[in-house]
């Protein structure tokens, strides 16, 4: 958990974002199925995402102005850290604004006319100054996507992935080390980009949008760790226990990424700050990174 005072100073930081011209190069084809899912309610369905993909679109990232905190510090990594990623046995990354240069729910939100009010809640979430659970709630009841509007915008947007990041998990994959997506965005959402990155599907921790018989949405799956605040923690402590890992890392850009550094979870946790400079959680970060090029290098 965190103290009150490191709690504030989530609530207070500043957000930078990166400016991102990007251009859509391609759309690409989905198949999707449903399958019944059990709930109070009434019977749902999850979506599940059988994508033949045609070619992302890697987004154009503009290096930004390092603040005072990116002078000097942990962007440059210690010894130690460096050992540590060296001999990393798995890695789990964050996926909106590390992974993909957008975060999720809000192009989707935009994409069905509630992009503003979405975005504002997001942000509150990321900084840390509401509870996961209560803002992801609060979001999804301001646009309450159904089955057939995430069917379009999946068929309509392409995942815009971030510079390297199909070099970094190539290279990993390639060193043996096992790669994973945690993230507090949709399953429905986070298939395709696994599939393009060679992901196994099993090797994803999200959460589901939850429809009824007719399409319509009624929730989210809230048994997923993911769901809830300190849920990225809990998945990564999930993850080493049943693998056995001994040593993991964690590389994202929110406070969730950093909630899993901590016993039995993440040995190490790299904020890449490519998209949005965080500065509480970059100030508490082991290694900070504007591009994954410094992680691809050392890997050599």
């Amino acid at each position: 958990m965190f103290s009150s005072s490191l709690m504030e100073a989530f609530i207070t930081s500043r957000i930078i974002p990166v400016q991102l011209p990007c251009r859509k190069l391609s759309s690409f084809s989905a198949d999707l199925s449903l399958r019944r899912y059990p709930c109070r309610r009434g019977s749902v369905s999850i979506m599940n995402h059988h994508s033949r993909l045609l070619r992302p679109v890697t987004a154009s990232v503009q290096p930004q102005e390092l603040s005072a905190l990116g002078r000097e510090g942990n962007t440059f990594p210690s010894k130690e850290v460096l050992d540590i990623w060296r001999n990393v046995e798995a890695v789990c990354f964050d996926v909106d604004s590390t992974v993909c240069v957008d975060e999720g729910i809000d192009e989707l939100a935009e994409f069905c006319g509630a992009g503003k009010a979405v975005a504002e809640w997001t942000a509150r979430a990321m900084g840390g100054s509401v509870p996961f659970e209560e803002a992801l709630a609060a979001r999804l009841s301001l646009f309450k996507p159904c089955l057939s509007k995430v069917d379009e915008y999946l068929q309509k947007t392409p995942p815009r992935l971030s510079p390297g990041i199909e070099e970094l998990v190539k290279k990993l994959r390639a060193n043996k080390i096992d790669v994973y997506l945690i993230s507090g965005g949709f399953r429905q959402m986070i298939n395709p980009v696994a599939s393009i990155l060679g992901i196994p599907r099993e090797n994803i921790f999200a959460n589901n949008l939850l429809f009824g018989k007719s399409g319509e949405f009624v929730g989210f799956d809230d048994k997923e760790p993911t769901s809830r605040s300190g849920g990225k923690a809990k998945a990564v402590q999930q993850i080493r226990k049943g693998r056995l890992y001994k040593t993991m890392a964690m590389i994202g850009d929110g406070a969730t990424d950093l909630e899993a550094r901590q016993p039995g979870g993440a040995d190490l946790f790299i904020c890449y700050a490519g998209v949005q400079l965080r500065e509480a959680v970059a100030a508490q970060a082991d290694w900070l990174i504007f591009s994954f090029e410094p992680l691809i290098n050392s890997l050599d």
